[in-house]
C-alpha cells in the first residue's frame, strides 16, 4: 500500500506539472570561436548557352576575355570580329567550409555579369577562386543547375526566377587548406548567436552541471554577454568535449521585443512581451473623390461652342471604431486582446507604434 500511494502521488504530480517544455541544444544557439567559414570568389566564363549570352558589343570585358582565352591555347583572333551569343562573363562565390582538406569539394554560386538573358545549359569553364589574402584555395568547373528560365515572343515574355543565377554542387575543388587546426585554438569560446547576459549564464550552468557529473569539477564560466569559456582538460579529447557540450540543452532567454514590417504587414511578437492595461480605439477614415465630366453642347445655329463641364464628387465616411482594453502579462492575453478589437495587420502596426509612444508597450519595437 505504502508503494502504491508513493506511485499514485509521483503521477498526480506529472499531472499538475504539465508537459515539460523542450530545450534547445547549445549547438544550435552558440558557435565555437575561430571555427568559420571562408569566403571564396573568381571571374570566369560559361559556355554552350543557346543564344542567351552575353552581346560581345555591350560587355567588352566578356570579349577580352574569350580573346585571351583563345590567346592561351594557340588562336589568335584579335583582329576579328566576335559576334558569338553562346559566352557569359559570370562571378562565381563559394563558402570554404572549416578545416577542408585537399581534395574535397564544395558548391558554388555562378552569377552573370553582363546582359546574358539566361545561363540555362551552360558550363563553367575552369574558374580559380580566391580569398581575401589574394591566395588560390579552390577551382571551380562544369555545368550549371539553373532554376528560372525566360521565354519571350514578340508580345509577350515570361519570366520565372532568376534565370541568370545559377549552382554547380560539388563544383569546386579545394587545392589549398586553410592554415590552422581544431588543436590549435587557444582556447574553447562559446559565442551565442543571440547575446544575453541570462543566456550565457544558463549555458553556463548547464555545462557545469553536465561537467561536475563528469569531470567533479567546473569547466565554463561566462565572460560576458556573448561569449562563455570553457576549459581544456586531459580528462576528454576536445572534440569529444565540444561534441557533449552541444547536445545539452537549455531555455535561452528571449528578450522582449517586437518586430513589424510596413511593407508586408507582418507583426511578430516575442513571449515575453507585455502590455499594460490601456484603452485602444481605432477607426478608418475614408474620402472617395470622384470626377465625372459632362460635354456641354449647344443648341443649334446658336454660334455657341462645346465645352467640357466638370462634375466633382466627394463623400467621407467614417467607420465606427471599437473601444477595447488591451493589456496582458503573457502573449497568449494580448494577441487575445488585439483580435478583440477586430483589426487588420496594418492597423495593429499602427495601435501598437502609438501604443508605444504612450509608454504602455514593455518591449522594444522595430519597425523594419
Amino acid at each position: 500500500m505504502p508503494r502504491l500511494t508513493r506511485l499514485l502521488l509521483a503521477l498526480l504530480a506529472l499531472a499538475l506539472a504539465g508537459p515539460a517544455l523542450a530545450g534547445t541544444r547549445i549547438k544550435d544557439i552558440a558557435t565555437l570561436k575561430g571555427v568559420r567559414d571562408n569566403q571564396l570568389f573568381g571571374y570566369g566564363l560559361v559556355t554552350g548557352l543557346q543564344g542567351t549570352g552575353d552581346t560581345l558589343r555591350n560587355a567588352q570585358f566578356t570579349e577580352q576575355s574569350l580573346q585571351s582565352l583563345l590567346d592561351r591555347l594557340g588562336i589568335n583572333v584579335r583582329d576579328a570580329r566576335l559576334r558569338t551569343r553562346n559566352i557569359a562573363a559570370v562571378m562565381v562565390t563559394a563558402d570554404l567550409p572549416p578545416y577542408t582538406g585537399t581534395g574535397s569539394r564544395i558548391d558554388v554560386t555562378v552569377t552573370s555579369m553582363g546582359d546574358a538573358t539566361s545561363l540555362r545549359g551552360g558550363t563553367l569553364l575552369m574558374t580559380p577562386l580566391t580569398g581575401g589574402d589574394g591566395l588560390v584555395y579552390a577551382a571551380a568547373q562544369g555545368p550549371l543547375a539553373v532554376s528560372g528560365f525566360n521565354v519571350q515572343g514578340q508580345a509577350e515574355q515570361l519570366t520565372q526566377g532568376v534565370p541568370t543565377a545559377g549552382r554547380i554542387p560539388n563544383g569546386a575543388l579545394i587545392e589549398r587548406e586553410v592554415p590552422g587546426t581544431f588543436r590549435d585554438l587557444p582556447e574553447l569560446v562559446f559565442e551565442l548567436k543571440n547575446p544575453d547576459f541570462k543566456t550565457a549564464t544558463l549555458v553556463a550552468d548547464a555545462i557545469n552541471a553536465w561537467s561536475m557529473a563528469r569531470f567533479h569539477r567546473r569547466i565554463a564560466s561566462p565572460r560576458d554577454q556573448r561569449s562563455v569559456v570553457v576549459l581544456r582538460g586531459r580528462d576528454a579529447t576536445q572534440t569529444r568535449l565540444v561534441a557533449e557540450i552541444g547536445d545539452l540543452t537549455i531555455q535561452p532567454d528571449i528578450p522582449a521585443k517586437v518586430v513589424v514590417d510596413q511593407r508586408t504587414g507582418t507583426v511578430v511578437i516575442g513571449r515575453n512581451v507585455q502590455i499594460s492595461t490601456v484603452a485602444v480605439t481605432h477607426g478608418n477614415l475614408t474620402v472617395r473623390v470622384t470626377e465625372t465630366p459632362e460635354v456641354s453642347q449647344p443648341a443649334p445655329f446658336s454660334n455657341g461652342q462645346t465645352a467640357v463641364v466638370p462634375r466633382t464628387e466627394v463623400a467621407a465616411r467614417e467607420e465606427q471604431g471599437k473601444l477595447a482594453i488591451v493589456g496582458g502579462s503573457d502573449l497568449q492575453t494580448l494577441v487575445r486582446g488585439l483580435n478583440s478589437v477586430g483589426l487588420k495587420p496594418t492597423d495593429i502596426i499602427a495601435i501598437l507604434q502609438a501604443v508605444k509612444t504612450a509608454g504602455a508597450l514593455q518591449a522594444e519595437l522595430v519597425v523594419q
